[in-house]
C-alpha cells in the first residue's frame, strides 16, 4: 500500500517505480493487465473472471491492489464493474517486458545449445 507522507517530505521516484513493480509483482496481477490490454476498453470483472481463471475473491484482491496502485481504474454500470488500464502505456510496459523475457530465455537457450556441445567431463557424460 503507498505510504502517506507528511507535507514537504516527497516519496523519492526510486521509491515510488519500487511499488509500482511490487504491485506487478504476481502473475495472476500481470494476467489481468494482460486481459485488459487486449480488451482495449473497459471490461466487466465478469469477463476478466471467464479468461483469467482466478478465483473471485483472489481476482477481487488482485484488482484492489493495481487500484490502490493506480494501474487500473474502475467504474460501476448498475451491477456491474468495470476495469481498464490507467494509462495506456501499461500497454508498452508489458510488451517491453515480454520482449525482455523473450530475448533472454532465447540467450540461455544459446547457452544451453553450446552447452550441449562441449566434450563429456570425467566419463559423467555431462558436459
Amino acid at each position: 500500500m503507498p505510504k502517506r507522507l507528511p507535507p514537504g517530505h516527497e516519496q523519492p521516484l526510486y521509491e515510488i517505480k519500487a511499488n509500482l513493480f511490487k504491485a506487478l509483482a504476481h502473475p495472476s496481477r500481470i494476467r489481468v493487465l494482460e486481459i485488459l490490454s487486449a480488451a482495449g476498453e473497459p471490461t466487466p470483472v465478469s469477463a476478466i473472471l471467464a479468461q483469467s481463471d482466478i478465483e473471485p475473491t483472489l481476482l477481487s484482491q488482485h484488482l484492489a491492489v493495481l487500484k490502490r496502485h493506480q494501474v487500473v481504474t474502475a467504474e460501476r454500470s448498475g451491477n456491474a464493474v468495470f476495469y481498464r488500464l490507467a494509462h495506456p502505456k501499461i500497454s508498452e510496459l508489458l510488451v517491453i517486458a515480454r520482449t525482455f523475457l523473450a530475448d533472454t530465455l532465447s540467450a540461455r537457450r544459446d547457452q544451453l545449445d553450446t552447452l550441449s556441445t562441449l566434450p563429456p567431463i570425467g566419463g559423467s557424460g555431462v558436459g
